[in-house]
């Protein structure tokens, strides 16, 4: 997954310390592979997954509209060049000042799951749009988001209710189906239960229009993963199967699938070490862990591929840890990683598919490491 762009800025420029580069050109080919897969679908791009200005403001530049969870991520995405307009504040978790902060600077799609959350909405950003969450369970999913945010199917019912009474714009439902999701019908069932709030409502004179289905599109890792196109189909499948001719406005909310494969961690072997003279599991400890970037290792969630200067050589299983002086610092330890026994401390790595979820998960300053650093090509 490293382009030859980031293998000759790595060989040119050599950059220091563990780093991360991510390749443009994939960004562009992941938003169009979206944009072919569900044509009528509009794209918001979930900026939590890398903010950083070059990838914002290429999207922006290709029409893109963005999920924001904050206020610092809808002024990023206005920075970057998109209207207000095009973009949600899709935290289901807000502060009420925050919300009219949004409101102030233009912001009108607001993400609730609860009557609480949508008096907060209508006192701070009246008549704005309001989409209701509802849970999934996420199986499927790598990453499983199912019990934080959101509520069951009747719940939405009487927010969406509420938010009607309160002169609100009850605009649709929303959903997530788990991050890094590989199962192709997990959406078939969040839409038959989008379709079930919207049938109640509509007896009652209120009539929704959108329906957001979330994130959760995958990029490979070691296992393959479907293609955009086949999300696509499974997607608008389920969504004819559930309302027929008559088919809602739908956002689908990419991050992870869209920036995922553009981005190649550098890393450096710092220590390869055994706990006892009988121990054949080595402990391999990179300059780059848990609290550098790589939180999403925390249960051994997601795995990395990693590439070393001896691939093809024979393998062994290893401990993968990182730098700091934390025990937690340990990624994979429960399915060892099999890595070349011919590996040396000071051999550099590339960990791939790390484009998502990594810089900014990265500790200010834990151990004195600085944040992981960034270069977009």
């Amino acid at each position: 997954m490293a382009t030859q762009r980031i293998l000759d800025f790595l060989a040119t420029r050599r950059p220091a310390g563990p780093c991360l580069v991510v390749d443009l050109d994939v960004v562009s080919d992941n938003f169009h592979a979206f944009e072919r897969a569900l044509p009528s679908s509009k794209i918001y791009y979930a900026v939590k997954a890398n903010p950083a200005p070059e990838i914002l403001r290429l999207l922006a530049g290709l029409g893109s509209s963005f999920d924001t969870a904050s206020v610092a991520e809808i002024e990023m995405a206005m920075d970057a060049g998109a209207p207000a307009e095009r973009i949600s504040f899709g935290n289901t978790i807000k502060k009420e000042r925050d919300i009219a902060r949004a409101f102030e600077l233009g912001v009108r799609l607001f993400a609730v799951d609860c009557v609480e959350e949508v008096e907060k909405v209508s006192r701070a950003a009246p008549g704005a749009q309001v989409f209701c969450r509802v849970l999934t369970d996420g199986e499927g999913a790598e990453w499983p988001l199912s019990r934080k945010f959101g509520c069951v199917p009747a719940m939405a019912i009487d927010v969406l209710r509420h938010a009607h009474a309160l002169g609100l714009d009850a605009y649709g439902v929303s959903f997530h189906v788990g991050s890094q999701q590989t199962d192709l019908s997990a959406w078939d069932k969040a839409l038959g239960d989008a379709k079930a709030v919207f049938a109640t409502l509509a007896e009652e004179g209120i009539v929704l229009r959108m329906v957001n289905m979330g994130g959760g599109f995958p990029t490979r890792y070691l296992k393959d993963v479907p293609t955009a196109q086949a999300y696509g189909e499974a997607i608008f499948g389920a969504l004819s199967r559930h309302f027929g001719n008559r088919l809602p406005e739908t956002i689908i909310e990419p991050g992870r699938g869209m920036v995922g494969n553009a981005g190649v961690i550098k890393s450096e072997v710092v220590l390869i070490s055994r706990k006892a003279d009988n121990d054949n599991v080595r402990w391999v400890y990179l300059d780059i862990g848990k609290f550098g970037g790589l939180a999403e290792t925390m249960d051994e969630a997601i795995r990395y591929p990693i590439v070393t200067p001896h691939d093809g050589g024979e393998v062994a299983p290893c401990v993968l840890a990182g730098p700091t002086c934390d025990s937690a610092d340990v990624m994979y330890e429960k399915t060892p990683y099999p890595l070349p026994l011919s590996l040396t401390i000071g051999d550099e790595v590339l960990i791939e598919g790390t484009g998502a979820y990594t810089t900014t998960y990265s500790a200010v300053a834990f151990n004195g490491f600085e944040p992981l650093r960034s270069y977009v090509i």
